[in-house]
């Protein structure tokens, strides 16, 4: 039973148990186009409706079936989503990138040495793939792939960990590179981060896919989140004149290997000694090819 007191101001005063009762049972009421007054709690401690007191029968049979209709129906659910962090090294890495556009302007054979020329790969210098991140056409290149690699480097470093992160995104930026180097069938040059943010864009996406037995929730829910990501990679890679391939492999890269992240325990992939190995192995990696263009380039 709904219980129902009239009051001096032939209005009708319906107690709730709380205010999120009391903002649904409004909208029910509302729908019937019975106006309502949505009250604080007072001295009993109770939320409250105010209706016209002409209404109070019509409100009781409304709330009644509304009850009736949705007794049992589970259609509020708490999502146990990973809780999203974000780090700001990231920062750090967008300076790197400007560094190195820097050096690119200074000296147009940096650019020479490291961009990402299919030729030059398929006859030996595989470290082009990955030297190749780290170079930009021009200014505004730089700032496109900043201005959201800042957020989504930020987010992946605060998902997975700062070296473990940032180094998956960079494995799967060197994976877009390879796939545009499989899919484009002439002689090509490219060069840009924006495979690498791809990359990070599939590792935010994989989140979603943690094994049922640490955040159970429904499958659609899952597959929800990986769809939200491929929309999101619709709307940022796939923009007219960029190296589309490259986008795809880099976001098909974050994806499996955030998924394989994703099924490890999160004391090995977000440790302390993981993410420091993992960060070692991306200077390496980042110095080692590095040094291996600017020899070939004298």
């Amino acid at each position: 039973m709904l219980p129902v007191s009239l009051t001096e101001s032939a209005t009708a005063r319906i107690p709730v148990r709380s205010r999120r009762q009391a903002m649904d049972w409004s909208l029910v009421l509302l729908s019937q186009g019975i106006e309502t007054t949505i009250l604080p709690p007072g001295e009993d401690g109770n939320w409250s409706l105010l209706v016209p007191a002409r209404d109070s029968e019509k409100a009781f049979k409304s709330l009644r079936q509304y009850r009736v209709e949705n007794r049992g129906w589970p259609w509020r659910q708490e999502l146990p989503w990973p809780t999203t962090h974000f780090h700001w090294g990231s920062v750090a890495w967008a300076g790197l990138l400007v560094l190195f556009y820097w050096f690119s302007v200074r000296d147009p054979g940096f650019v020479t040495g490291g961009i990402m020329d299919s030729t030059q790969v398929l006859s030996g210098q595989w470290w082009r793939v990955f030297t190749a991140m780290m170079l930009h056409a021009d200014l505004g290149h730089l700032a496109t792939n900043l201005s959201i690699g800042i957020v989504l480097f930020g987010l992946v470093m605060g998902q997975y960990g700062v070296g473990t992160g940032l180094f998956a995104a960079y494995l799967a930026g060197a994976g877009g590179n390879i796939v545009s180097l499989l899919l484009n069938m002439k002689p090509f040059h490219g060069l840009g981060a924006s495979g690498m943010v791809m990359g990070a864009l599939g590792l935010l996406a994989a989140q979603s896919l943690r094994p049922a037995n640490r955040h159970p929730m429904p499958r659609k829910y899952l597959l929800g989140g990986v769809a939200a990501g491929i929309m999101l990679f619709i709307l940022f890679g796939l923009s007219p004149g960029s190296d589309i391939p490259a986008h795809f492999g880099g976001f098909l890269a974050g994806l499996l290997i955030g998924a394989a992240l994703v099924y490890l325990p999160a004391a090995i992939s977000q440790h302390p000694r993981t993410n420091f190995a993992s960060l070692v192995l991306l200077v390496a990696v980042v110095t080692a090819t590095w040094l291996l263009a600017l020899r070939h380039l004298k």
